[in-house]
């Protein structure tokens, strides 16, 4: 058996924790004996926490489902996933396979109910700290989407990238590959015709030996995307006109769509097709491949079919789904009323057995309001109980352990290219000994100042940060209470005489 060290990091950000630092945190947290066994070390940089698809963290899940790991330790638990639908996908399968789960900088038990509830709840919050993060950057982009600015992300088929100044500003545009705008124009041009279906297209693409620019397959999707990106068409007033019909946001002067330069959309559609009022459109500077005529008789062939949207809750309380009416068993839902003198309108819960006349529900009126605030303050007590704690390094022993981690960081480099010298055919044998020798030497620093920063680390581990849990509930968004109800709360039960009697998972 052997134990994993996980590193993440979304981006290369000032200020960020590197990978290897988050890894030497993960040394330092094992015992003697931890340390003679295998250890594994997984790093995927420049990976977001959003999803499990990253390739370290998929190889290192292959080793624990082969039963070749045993514990799994990561700097803070929002390294593994940002997700709690996946982290709790993640913490089953660990489960499963009696692997346990340690972060350094928060303290739980994964083996215990009340560790794993600590770990959960840990997690809605970083969920929801994920989502801020989004919606942050999402405003700090817009400016420069406005502007015609190219957002990154990879190369469209049918383009390269060179860099270019824009209105003062140092970025990169949409250069044209001339033999994959061949493979572009024919696309279209194949599919704007009647009976030409997206697999025929791709076929079509196969047999001519025409490659996609990722070196893979083509396929129906593949192509269908192409089919749809507005980045290729020749912005003329057809273009504005079929953008304006559908509500959306053009940024653009209509002198803009001069019939010469691609556009570029931002945002996201709502649930209909035809309605474009959360997109934005912007004519970039690079030109077009395709005439407008031909594009938008794909765009209409293809029927807008596939919705580019996020669902919209239309959950009328944050304990949809909890409330059960003790009588009959059923679950009850909200119902709204009349409204009050201030204007707004009274909810009350009704149980789903009266619409089969199986049951007669509670004899008096369960207000949502009520029994809301009564179970919002019950949670209040229950997360009160509950305690997690984080690291507290002091501000000095901060400051002596980076640096020594900046050091540690210079020896690594260092050693990587003694190894590229060792490996040259044209080293000598004396200098090749000279090189072993360094590299020895740097080792051995190395290890030193990792003994330096455990015992740093070490006088510091007694003291923790209480998180306030309660705290950050009552201060939580409505999506928050419900992740967090969801949690901790199995059932709520309601008597026939509107008495309430809450059922906790932990």
């Amino acid at each position: 058996m052997a134990i994993a060290l996980y590193a993440r990091k979304s981006i290369e950000r000032e200020g960020s924790l590197s990978c290897e630092t988050q890894l030497e945190y993960c040394r330092s947290v094992l015992n003697p004996d931890e340390r003679k066994q295998k250890i594994f070390e997984f790093v995927d940089n420049g990976y977001s926490g959003a999803n499990m698809d990253r390739k370290g963290f998929l190889e290192m899940m292959s080793l624990v489902e082969r039963g070749k790991i045993n514990k799994i330790v990561v700097y803070r638990i929002d390294r593994i996933s940002r997700s709690l639908s996946d982290f709790l996908v993640i913490l089953e399968k660990l489960k499963k396979h009696n692997v346990f789960f340690q972060s350094t900088q928060e303290s739980f038990d994964t083996e215990t109910p009340y560790g794993e509830m600590i770990v959960k709840l840990l997690m809605v919050f970083a969920e929801f700290e994920r989502q801020s993060i989004i919606e942050r950057v999402t405003q700090a982009y817009t400016h420069r989407s406005d502007l015609g600015l190219y957002m990154g992300g990879r190369r469209p088929y049918g383009f390269t990238l060179v860099g270019t100044t824009i209105h003062g500003i140092s970025t990169k545009m949409l250069s044209p590959v001339i033999a994959e705008v061949e493979h572009i124009q024919y696309i279209f041009e194949a599919y704007s015709v009647s009976g030409v279906s997206l697999r025929r297209v791709m076929d079509d693409l196969i047999q001519k030996g025409f490659l996609p620019c990722d070196g893979g397959g083509w396929s129906t999707a593949k192509i269908s995307t192409i089919i749809k990106n507005p980045i290729y068409v020749k912005a003329d007033n057809a273009v504005y006109e079929y953008f304006a019909k559908k509500n959306a946001k053009i940024v653009s002067d209509i002198s803009e769509f001069d019939g010469l330069h691609g556009i570029q959309i931002y945002g996201k559609t709502k649930h209909s097709a035809e309605d474009f009022s959360d997109l934005k459109v912007v004519v970039m500077s690079h030109e077009g491949i395709v005439t407008s005529d031909v594009w938008i008789a794909c765009q209409k062939k293809l029927g807008n079919n596939k919705q580019i949207g996020k669902a919209i809750s239309n959950s009328t309380s944050w304990l949809g789904g909890k409330i059960v009416c003790n009588i009959c068993g059923r679950t009850m839902t909200v119902t709204k009323g009349g409204k009050r003198v201030d204007g707004t309108q009274t909810r009350y819960y009704s149980c789903t057995g009266k619409s089969n006349r199986i049951c007669k529900g509670p004899k008096v009126t369960i207000y949502a309001e009520s029994v809301e605030a009564a179970v919002y303050d019950l949670i209040l007590k229950k997360l009160a109980s509950l305690k997690a704690g984080r690291k507290n390094i002091s501000a000095n022993n901060t400051e002596k352990i980076n640096l020594l981690k900046n050091r540690i960081s210079e020896l690594s480099s260092e050693q990587e290219k003694l190894v590229s010298l060792m490996l040259r055919s044209d080293v000598g044998f004396d200098m090749l000994e000279l090189l072993n020798n360094k590299a020895k030497s740097l080792s051995e620093e190395k290890n030193k100042l990792i003994e330096k920063i455990e015992a740093l680390e070490e006088n510091e581990t007694q003291t923790e940060n209480t998180i306030n849990l309660a705290s950050r509930f009552a201060d939580s968004s409505f999506e928050e209470k419900q992740a967090v109800a969801l949690l901790l709360i199995n059932k709520i039960y309601i008597a026939e005489d509107g008495t309430t009697e809450v059922v906790w998972n932990i």
